[in-house]
């Protein structure tokens, strides 16, 4: 077999991981918008003449809040590019090189872009 000879997944197994991706991409929806409604700086009943105690853990509270949804909204996006890959059937090709996603790599981590080389190779570089 030719090395860039491209080969992609039947819908029979694309189905089932888009569906899961979808359900994948509310729930973290809906994880979000709770983590929100939590946030002190952004629920508005933040007080100003807080004890130092009170604003140390209105400052903590706000910061893990806005960790998790930055974190959430890096996922979403790796998602909704893992279905545009899945919709112009390039999904299972590596980014980097072109060659195919080893199936184990994506049955652990489904939205992976990059083969582990390429992968390595871009964490080395820190980008």
């Amino acid at each position: 077999m030719e090395e860039n000879k491209k080969i992609s997944f039947p819908i029979s197994v694309l189905r089932p991981l888009i569906s899961y991706l979808k359900g994948e991409e509310r729930r973290l929806k809906v994880t979000k918008k709770q983590l929100k409604k939590v946030d002190p700086f952004v629920v508005g009943n933040r007080d100003d003449d807080n004890s130092v105690d009170s604003d140390v853990a209105e400052n903590v509270e706000h910061d893990r809040s806005f960790a998790m949804r930055t974190q959430i909204s890096r996922s979403i996006i790796a998602i909704r590019k893992t279905l545009t890959r899945i919709k112009l059937g390039k999904y299972g090709i590596c980014a980097g090189c072109g060659k195919m996603i080893d199936t184990d790599r994506l049955a652990v981590n489904p939205t992976a872009e990059y083969c582990m080389a390429c992968e390595t190779e871009k964490e080395k570089k820190g980008k």
